[in-house]
């Protein structure tokens, strides 16, 4: 039976299209000639030998298989690369579009260095498997000609090369089954350091300010004696086999040249007879020659179920359904609940965020914070229960509705696009002269206008061009939330880079530009939480409490511990995907 990774094997191979076609086409056709070669020739001596004229037309006819197998070998060798890059090309851009189709949720199940592994490495490697696949099957046809021609020339012949093939066979089966398995281990092993040093890189300022590479360097180093074991194992497997192989073929060959000795001496064979069948019984052995292939196919197979884990991921999907016009914003969860990796989560949560108004969650580190921001706008799906935006359940709507309703801004946010105009325009619909006013309004709103107009080209300035502070970056991300939420704006820490004064200006700004736009907002700082109409006080991922800053502050020692420890409520909440966007 096979299995997902087999199907996905064979379907790489089929939807190379004519590369593939042209690449089987070399591959077979060398593989015919191969075939031809030794009766040719063996005819030309027999003609030589004879003194008959006739092998003059054997001579030409040899010389032209010679011709057209080293065409063949051009054609398959030019075609093996073409068929290779193309392969990988759609692999990378399936596996791309699955991961940007999956969300944010599916860095929660595979970390970003195991998918960058898989969408560069994996999808490589499984992208040479329609060559190793074409090329395989064209060493059949050798070893199926070469039996057919030693029957043909003298049956005795045959027997000796058919337990020769058994053999080689065993060899293949093995080679091709531990091999799999080894390369499975190593790939998942190159994924892990991959990953190892992603964080790292994430993290670098705090490993420099730290003083800590050497201990990080072993971190990331520390699956290397791992690695190490697989792949001599792979070396050792391949030893294993060119040796096995190696002492095969040669036995198989003295065995057949044996057997056609005697029968040349009771007169059964010509001596063009008796070269004939030492070729063919080399090219009968020449299944021995398939070891690369079978490993690289054993390669391609271990490949190949690491990239089926990311294409089995589900794709977000959208509804069709819009919101009611001039909807007030009004944003509900109704007992949501969602698991992480970790085992924490949120659950059981139930409350309403008040429309047109600022409501802020606080928490400490883990409580859940990130997550509920991320379930707000449907960044993640809840497992049990529903999130709804004016009276619309968030994944009834369609995407554009969904993301034309609510807007977001993150603590570290990634700037996309050519321009900075792209990077706050991002989603928008394309370049008018109101939609540059509104990015424009947008930057004003969130204090990065003088920043901007400082920038050699201004709004036109290449993001490669326009150097950055964490702040400057923070709002412009600001002012991409305020560029395309129409009814929620979620700030996820987005100010936790500016100082308190540009933070209240910004606090300020947003009330005014949000026009009635009702804000949830991730809050670390007892200023923020101050300023929100409403605040949600998460804890072990449920609702403590809920109700004006003011007075959990007078009714609740814990919440003002909150803010006296900074560690509390600041830092990286695990239930998060780091912050950026």
């Amino acid at each position: 039976m096979r299995t997902a990774a087999d199907r996905l094997v064979a379907r790489t191979a089929r939807a190379g299209g004519i590369w593939t076609v042209l690449l089987a086409v070399g591959a077979l056709g060398g593989a015919v000639l191969e075939l031809l070669l030794p009766f040719t020739i063996g005819r030309t001596l027999d003609g030589l030998t004879s003194g008959n004229a006739v092998h003059n037309r054997w001579t030409a006819i040899a010389a032209a298989v010679v011709a057209g197998i080293a065409a063949c070998e051009v054609l398959t060798s030019w075609t093996t690369g073409v068929t290779g890059a193309g392969a990988a090309a759609r692999l990378r851009r399936g596996l791309l579009g699955r991961v940007l189709g999956a969300g944010p949720a599916i860095t929660r199940r595979h970390p970003e260095g195991d998918l960058a592994t898989r969408i560069g490495l994996n999808a490589e490697e499984l992208g040479q498997a329609p060559a190793a696949l074409v090329t395989a099957a064209a060493l059949l046809i050798p070893t199926v000609g070469g039996l057919v021609a030693l029957a043909v020339i003298d049956p005795w012949l045959l027997g000796a090369l058919v337990a020769g093939l058994v053999a080689i066979t065993l060899v293949l089966r093995g080679f091709l089954r531990a091999t799999t398995v080894h390369a499975a281990g190593y790939q998942r092993t190159q994924s892990d350091i991959a990953s190892r040093l992603m964080d790292a890189l994430t993290g670098i300022r705090t490993i420099a300010a730290a003083g800590t590479t050497d201990l990080e360097t072993r971190r990331i180093l520390a699956p290397l004696p791992v690695l190490r074991e697989h792949g001599l194992r792979l070396w050792r497997a391949n030893a294993r086999a060119g040796v096995q192989a190696g002492l095969t073929v040669p036995l198989l060959e003295v065995a057949v040249l044996v057997v056609g000795g005697w029968r040349l001496a009771s007169g059964a064979l010509t001596l063009g007879d008796l070269y004939a069948a030492a070729r063919y019984a080399v090219l009968g052995a020449s299944l021995s020659g398939a070891l690369g292939q079978v490993g690289q196919l054993a390669r391609s197979r271990a490949a190949a179920s690491r990239v089926t884990e990311v294409l089995a991921e589900p794709v977000v999907r959208h509804g069709t359904r819009r919101l009611p016009l001039h909807g007030p914003g009004t944003l509900e969860f109704r007992n949501v609940a969602i698991g992480t990796p970790d085992g924490e989560g949120l659950h059981g949560i139930d409350f309403t965020v008040p429309s047109g108004g600022a409501t802020a969650v606080v928490g400490r580190s883990g409580a859940g914070k990130s997550l509920l921001a991320a379930l707000a706008g449907r960044l993640l799906d809840p497992d049990e229960g529903i999130v709804l935006l004016d009276g619309v359940a968030l994944h009834e709507l369609s995407r554009s509705e969904l993301r034309r309703a609510v807007g977001y801004a993150f603590e570290r946010p990634v700037l996309l696009g050519e321009t900075v105009t792209d990077a706050v325009a991002l989603g928008l619909p394309s370049h008018t002269h109101a939609h540059e006013d509104h990015v424009r309004n947008a930057a004003r709103a969130a204090r990065a206008d003088t920043y901007l107009e400082r920038l050699p080209s201004g709004y036109a300035t290449a993001l490669a061009d326009a150097p950055m502070s964490g702040g400057e970056r923070q709002r412009l991300g600001i002012a991409r939330a305020l560029a395309q939420g129409e009814r929620l704006l979620v700030l996820d820490d987005a100010t936790s880079s500016l100082d308190t004064v540009t933070e209240r200006e910004i606090g300020a700004a947003l009330t005014s530009a949000a026009d009635g736009r009702t804000r949830l907002l991730v809050a670390h700082r007892v200023a923020t939480a101050a300023e929100a109409d409403h605040v949600v006080w998460l804890d072990d991922g449920r609702v403590r409490a809920q109700a004006p800053h003011s007075d959990l502050w007078r009714d609740h020692p814990d919440y003002r511990a909150l803010f006296a420890d900074p560690t509390a409520s600041k830092g990286a909440d695990p239930t998060a995907s780091k912050g950026t966007a």
